[in-house]
Order: C-alpha cells, then structure tokens, then sequence
C-alpha cells in the first residue's frame, strides 16, 4: 500500500513541474550561437543558470529517482498506469492555474474516464 502512495506523489511531482518546466524555459528559444556546439552549450547555461527552470526540473528529477526505488518493491502493472494518470491530470490542472487555456468540455470528459478507469483498476488488483 505504501507504494500506491509513492506512486501517487511520484506522479504529482512529474504533474506540477510539467507545466513549470516549460514556462521556464520560454526564453531558450532566443539563445543563439554560431554553430551547434556553442549553441548546445550556451542552451545548458541558460537551463543552469535560470532557477524557474532548474528548480521545477530538479523537483522533477527527485520525483523520478523515486520511481526508480518504488518500482523495487511495486507490482508494474500498478506502477505505469497510476504515475502516468496523475501526472497527466495534475499537469492539466497545474497548467490551467498557471494561465494556460481553460480545459475543453471533452478534455474534462477524457480526464474523468482516466480516474475512472485508473479507480477500477486499482478496486479490481487489490
């Protein structure tokens, strides 16, 4: 049981920093250099040196490594489909709180068959 709830804030974890990652990041675009070296290096810096990318990735990478543990004692065909469910619905949630288009009628309706869905599986496992 212990790893449903592991898996639940690994899942929250990749959700709320999904869209934080990328409002971070808006301004790699414009980072230029004169051949594909230089650019890739001068991108790094920009990812290094910009806390609200940095930050919400590290969160993000914290949430992976504890995947990573948790897969040594959870059963896989639990482990996928829970972490992937939460992180979709959190990011969608977390990218609307932080301005991103209000969520359509049918992204609501596919967002409550995934619980639904996800629900019934965990009822019926356990």
């Amino acid at each position: 049981m212990d790893e449903m709830v592991y898996l639940f804030l690994v899942g929250l974890l990749w959700g709320v920093t999904n869209p934080l990652i990328k409002k971070g990041s808006a301004g790699v675009s414009k980072v230029e250099g004169g051949n594909v070296f230089v650019r890739f290096f001068k991108d790094i810096k920009f990812f290094v040196t910009n806390w609200k990318c940095l930050i919400p990735f590290l969160v993000n990478q914290s949430g992976s490594v504890l995947y990573y543990f948790t897969l040594k004692s959870a059963n896989l065909t639990f482990a996928v489909p829970i972490t992937n469910s939460v992180a979709f619905l959190v990011t969608g949630i977390t990218g609307w709180c932080l301005g991103e288009s209000a969520p359509k009628p049918r992204t609501i309706l596919g967002s409550s068959l995934i619980v639904l869905g996800t629900a019934c599986y965990i009822f019926d496992k356990t």
